[in-house]
């Protein structure tokens, strides 16, 4: 067991039509708790970490913990850089051994994001890591970044196809509607504009800003060619809720054995939930 590249989770996800949940962890536990249950489902899994979570702890340091538990769940496992904004960030974790990449570059014009893809690419290709970018812009809060309906932007099918074609990239995060971090109203996803996307890109299509989005609209996007479903904030939700729960049934508890594992029990609850709405429960590949 060991460390893995995405394109080759994701290649298997594209061919048997289902996707690899892509799980964003913060620290010791919420590696575990996702661990167990994919364990448990035998279900492939992608573990995002923000520049944030690495500051939180060291690449290294995250890094040694994710292949202990490989070999310990014998899960062949996806380390991945995720929301990204600069190669010299992405090439210090590469040479440490990462393995997945996502260089965000949304935020810029087409041509520039092209040219910062396109160095990451030739970089990570060089190391056997895959590349994901992301072409038209989610909406709201992800990281450290905010971005507001008015500058959110969707994303031309026609584009994409240039876009993949220029790059080289492994996989390629769509906006169709979906936003980092909780709805108001709902989301407003455009399948038409994902199926057009998928007729003109042959390569792994990615969906941010999955959570609360209706179960039964997350599979419609898959049916539609999404390899791969970012979770992040409903995870962070349960695992919260939970703590404080505790700690209101149990005022003068201090022991973080008892509460972290409430934690992680609740977030536990979450996983097993997304990794059916991806169908990739039974689906791990040794």
């Amino acid at each position: 067991m060991c460390i893995i590249s995405t394109k080759y989770l994701l290649a298997d996800a594209q061919a048997r039509g289902y996707a690899v949940p892509a799980f964003n962890i913060h620290n010791a536990e919420t590696i575990q708790a996702i661990l167990e249950v994919c364990q448990e489902m035998q279900s492939p899994v992608i573990l995002a970490g923000t520049p944030s979570t690495f500051r939180h702890i060291g690449f290294n340091q995250i890094y040694a913990l994710c292949e202990s538990y490989s070999q310990h769940y014998q899960i062949p496992l996806a380390l991945h850089l995720d929301h990204h904004e600069s190669l010299a960030d992405i090439r210090t974790k590469v040479l440490s051994g990462g393995r997945s990449a996502m260089i965000d570059g949304s935020h810029l014009e087409f041509d520039d994001n092209v040219k910062l893809v396109q160095s990451v690419v030739d970089f990570c290709h060089r190391h056997d890591c895959s590349v994901e970018a992301e072409l038209g812009r989610l909406g709201g809060v992800e990281d450290d970044v905010e971005v507001d309906d008015e500058h959110s932007l969707l994303t031309d099918p026609q584009q994409a196809r240039r876009f993949a074609t220029l790059t080289g990239v492994d996989s390629l995060a769509v906006a169709i509607g979906t936003a980092h971090g909780l709805y108001t109203n709902g989301p407003n996803i455009d399948f038409k504009r994902l199926a057009k996307i998928r007729e003109l890109v042959s390569i792994p299509l990615v969906l941010h800003g999955a959570s609360d989005v209706p179960d039964d609209l997350v599979r419609r996007t898959i049916e539609l060619g999404v390899c791969k479903v970012n979770i992040a904030t409903e995870l962070k939700i349960a695992f919260a809720a939970a703590v404080k729960k505790w700690f209101s049934d149990n005022p003068e508890g201090n022991d973080p054995r008892y509460y972290l594992r409430a934690g992680m029990d609740a977030m536990k609850q979450v996983v097993s939930d997304k990794i059916t709405v991806c169908g990739s429960d039974g689906k791990l590949v040794p």
